[in-house]
């Protein structure tokens, strides 16, 4: 059997590396920018919100677009969006272009996991997803890591400037490659019919008719993937954006010393990840449900969080790097399956308007806290006493994923709990003759 679904697995992974390596540059390049520009925590946190806004907007435009355009030209269109507009940054010269720009980057880098789920829906059987989800997902670690790596030294030796412009072309490399080799399964020439019948095992017939948005609201299917996005997403943007500002802060540390620290913990998200990913397929495979696999593998992540709430007794630098590791890998981990659900509760032509509509509750989330963080950090600076202020965050970020699995559990309809090996949501796609009255039983 030829394993080419894995070659498209890779292309993902490349994808998701330049959306975090793209949106990561502001965040290292912050301790120098806002010197230039004299921007408070307040005026950053308008910069991150204006961000999450946009991305808000862009998932509810491209989780439908990418479903009527398919995969590989709406993510042709996102990545184009975000490219430019990661380019564009090189020429803002006052916080208003700054502004302007991230809405537009913000805009774009929305599609990329509408359109990765999408396609890992379309690629991999059932009980591959969750790892194809956590490879793929090690990308946002691999960007993370590779921007603080490479953005320094390029603002350093070239200017502020380059350092976007060079992140921004990187998109326009990979676009190349993502004409030349994507297809779907049933028209690409360089998968044999063994791997076709591997992929589509244990799917069922897909709805003809679309689903519009008021049906797939109604289903609490909808709802448990809307309160885990909506209740962790904006803790990896306030481990993305605010890091480096707390350890320049907490420890002293210049630009130029900020990348080793800041690696080791994107570092550690790429474990997660993938470890995240392989739990939850390595249940399945000892005969576990999916839906018991998921939320188990969900659980082990979300209490691995909880020592960050430690951070006020910390004092050393690398003990505080190995707990923020810790943190950042089981949020991979806990993502790596939240997105698999979709794709295991619902038809591929809908996964997509359900990753954007729970994309947008993330973005929502990802909005209200970082002005509550400005705000905190603000408050705490005045009193001279920021490390408190950053110590209250951790707390908050170390109880978020427990509250958010608990309230997932509360939500989950009574139909998902099924004994194994029987037919139904918690084992594949919604039946497209089950579609309407799914949503009436639910709603």
């Amino acid at each position: 059997m030829s394993r080419y679904r894995w070659q498209i697995c890779a292309l993902l992974f490349f994808a998701t590396t330049i959306n975090y390596l793209d949106r990561q540059v502001l965040g290292l390049l912050k301790p120098l920018l806002e010197q230039q520009f004299h921007w408070s925590e307040t005026d950053y946190s308008y910069l991150v919100i204006v961000f999450q806004a946009s991305y808000a907007i862009g998932l509810l435009v491209f989780g439908t677009l990418i479903d009527r355009l398919g995969t590989k030209l709406g993510y042709a269109l996102c990545i184009l969006v975000w490219s430019l507009a990661a380019i564009g940054h090189a020429a803002a010269h006052s916080t208003l272009s700054f502004l302007f720009m991230r809405a537009l980057l913000g805009l774009g880098e929305s599609g990329n996991f509408p359109a990765a789920i999408k396609a890992v829906s379309e690629w991999f059987p059932r009980k591959e997803r969750a790892l194809a989800v956590g490879i793929l997902t090690s990308g946002t670690s691999v960007g993370a890591i590779l921007a603080p790596a490479c953005v320094p030294w390029l603002a350093a030796t070239y200017g502020w400037e380059a350092a976007f412009i060079v992140t921004g072309l990187t998109g326009f490399v990979w676009l190349l490659f993502w004409q030349w080799l994507y297809r779907t399964p049933d028209k690409h020439a360089r998968i044999s019919l063994a791997e076709l019948a591997h992929i589509n095992e244990g799917d069922q017939p897909e709805p003809q008719e679309k689903v519009k948005w008021r049906t797939l609201l109604r289903l609490r299917a909808t709802w448990v993937f809307v309160t885990g996005k909506f209740l962790t997403d904006p803790i990896w943007w306030f481990m993305l954006f605010w890091l480096p500002s707390y350890f320049s802060s907490r420890f002293d540390l210049d630009l130029k010393h900020l990348g080793l620290p800041l690696m080791v913990v994107y570092c550690a998200t790429s474990i997660g990840s993938i470890f995240g990913g392989w739990l939850s397929s390595r249940l399945i495979g000892a005969g576990w449900s999916t839906r018991k696999a998921r939320d188990t593998a969900m659980l082990v992540m979300a209490l691995l969080v909880l020592p960050i709430a430690l951070a006020s007794y910390i004092d050393t630098m690398w003990v505080m790097v190995a707990l923020l590791s810790l943190a950042a890998a089981a949020h991979q981990g806990w993502s790596a399956n939240l997105f698999t659900t979709v794709a295991d509760n619902f038809p591929k032509a809908q996964v997509a308007s359900v990753m954007g509509i729970g994309g947008t509750a993330g973005s929502v989330g990802g909005m209200i806290f970082p002005l509550i963080v400005g705000l905190v950090l603000e408050h705490y600076k005045a009193l001279e006493q920021l490390n408190l202020g950053y110590n209250l965050i951790f707390i908050a970020c170390a109880i978020a994923y427990l509250a958010a699995w608990v309230l997932m559990r509360l939500l989950a309809p009574a139909s998902f709990r099924l004994e194994d090996g029987q037919p139904g949501p918690a084992h594949g796609p919604i039946p497209p003759q089950r579609v309407s009255s799914h949503a009436q039983d639910l709603g």
